[in-house]
């Protein structure tokens, strides 16, 4: 695989899960006959909290989860539910190094910072990408790459708020015959699949491995089947920050190409490979040059919820598009519920939690907008919004919704579906995207200050950067080349997410109990 830069070599996925801590965790040490030591105390290292600050620029992002200053990368990393709290982690440079940077919430929408606990110093390696899983006796547990340290490594958690990790154990792979496999050591993900663990060693035809007891692995070549049909992206496509979970009747890799950005496979896990049936992409902006480097949607991370929701995130690398806007760093998607019914159609819709963040509610129903003309809507504007539309095709050849429109309702960003085309466009970043025979286009559209994210039927979600005027907040319907009838147009303010403590408190600075 290529090389990286240190903002790309931090990548991975996770295992999210939903159990209890299981009081004989500590026999998993014992199965695994090694010592699984304790790794040098947090409270010694002094752990920095990052902390959402009491009086933040204006511009600062208001309900997307970001880091509260200047840093990189940002990609999200392991993700559990446990004892009633989500939590995840995200790659930062850490006054100690390549750290994770730990945040928990009850509803994936409130956010709190922890202690930062997994660095350097408490791992013996800074830690680039990594995921989460939960081992037979249903103990947390993290498997990363160790910067500098040639190899992917598993961790285990300590406590119930997850600040204490073990000592890390390397992960090294042999063959049947007992020799070490020619493989790189890179992006990983482990997953329990009935009473074997399976790894994936990511990049370019990543490489996958088995284990029954996590410290014995038998290499099993690569994760690809022999029997891979044609699809969009080549064999060899970067598979990096890999997840790999099921789906309705389905296993879904969701991973991350350097090249195209956030994407995904769904297939069938046989033979101890995995056979993708199909691929699609979630991101459509991903430009490399001269180091200038965005992605609209770069490396995913997924959990699963208690009530069985696959619930995904993506840092949004969005720094040099926006870089004479003063905001936070890290920057997370919205997160997304993913879901496969037995269509076969991955559907994508905004976690359902983000409702509780409304007020204000404005409507308007029934709005004719006629060729070539745009209609303002009166009631609403903003740069923290919730749009839904429906809009019911017409004749027109281009129609949608503009925002950060001035206060004529012109000159704003462009949300718009051309039917001839099959595409949605945001602003320049035209999408495929075809709505079925009779089918409405219904989108969902959140504002959140320079980012926008749009969410069509359930099959599409997008997102973009812009740069607007702060006196630039109306919103219009546009339509072109004939009318279009807009079923309903709905609108609610947002609240801040950061209201209140941004911190998690802990009994003490080490995060014991």
């Amino acid at each position: 695989m290529p090389a990286l830069n240190t903002g790309e070599a931090k990548r991975m996925s996770n295992r999210g899960c939903v159990a209890s801590l299981s009081a004989s965790w500590v026999l998993l040490a014992a199965a695994i006959a090694f010592d699984v030591e304790a790794a040098v105390s947090p409270a010694q290292s002094q752990p920095e909290t990052p902390a959402f600050p009491t009086n933040p620029p204006s511009t600062w992002l208001t309900y997307h989860l970001a880091h509260p200053g200047t840093t990189a990368p940002g990609d999200p990393n392991a993700a559990f539910y446990w004892k009633g709290r989500y939590h995840m982690y995200y790659i930062y440079e850490a006054k100690a190094g390549t750290s994770w940077a730990h945040v928990s919430s009850t509803d994936m929408v409130h956010w709190k910072w922890h202690p930062t606990t997994l660095t350097p110093a408490t791992m013996g390696h800074g830690l680039f990408s990594g995921t989460g899983f939960l081992t037979k006796d249903g103990r947390p547990a993290i498997i990363y790459h160790g910067e500098g340290s040639g190899r992917n490594q598993i961790a285990f958690a300590e406590d119930d708020r997850l600040e204490r990790w073990s000592k890390p154990v390397p992960v090294n792979p042999k063959t049947r015959s007992g020799t070490l496999p020619e493989m790189r050591h890179w992006d990983p993900d482990c997953w329990l699949d009935g009473e074997t663990y399976y790894a994936v060693s990511g990049g370019k035809d990543p490489h996958l491995m088995k284990s029954a007891d996590l410290r014995n692995w038998e290499y099993l070549g690569r994760l690809l089947h022999d029997k891979l049909p044609a699809l969009d992206v080549p064999r060899d496509e970067d598979i990096s920050c890999p997840n790999m979970f099921r789906i309705g009747d389905k296993w879904m890799l969701l991973c991350l190409s350097h090249w195209i950005g956030s994407r995904y496979y769904l297939g069938r896990f046989q033979d101890e490979k995995f056979l993708p049936e199909s691929h699609g992409r979630m991101n459509w902006m991903c430009a490399f040059k001269g180091g200038d480097e965005d992605a609209d949607v770069f490396a995913p991370e997924s959990l699963l919820t208690p009530d069985g929701r696959r619930v995904m995130w993506a840092w949004s690398r969005v720094k040099h598009r926006l870089k004479d806007v003063t905001i936070q760093s890290s920057i997370q998607c919205l997160p997304r519920e993913l879901s496969l019914p037995a269509d076969g159609v991955l559907r994508i819709k905004p976690l359902r939690e983000l409702e509780q963040l409304r007020y204000g509610a404005r409507s308007e129903r029934n709005v004719t907008v006629l060729a070539n003309a745009v209609r303002r809507l009166k009631r609403i504007a903003g740069d923290a919004l919730e749009l839904r539309l429906v809009f019911q095709p017409g004749s027109a050849r281009k129609f949608g919704v503009q925002v950060y429109c001035d206060p004529e309702g012109r000159n704003g960003f462009p949300i718009a579906y051309e039917p001839e085309a099959n595409t949605l466009a945001l602003g320049e970043t035209k999408i495929p995207f075809a709505l079925l025979p009779a089918e409405d286009l219904e989108l969902r559209v959140f504002l959140d200050k320079s980012i926008i994210e749009v969410f069509a039927n359930d099959r599409l979600a997008a997102l973009s950067p812009h740069r607007y005027a702060p006196g630039n907040l109306a919103v219009s319907l546009l339509s072109e080349g004939g009318s279009v009838r807009v079923k309903e147009v709905k609108g609610w303010k947002l609240r801040s997410i950061y209201a209140g403590t941004s911190t998690f408190a802990s009994a003490n600075a080490s995060g014991h109990q």
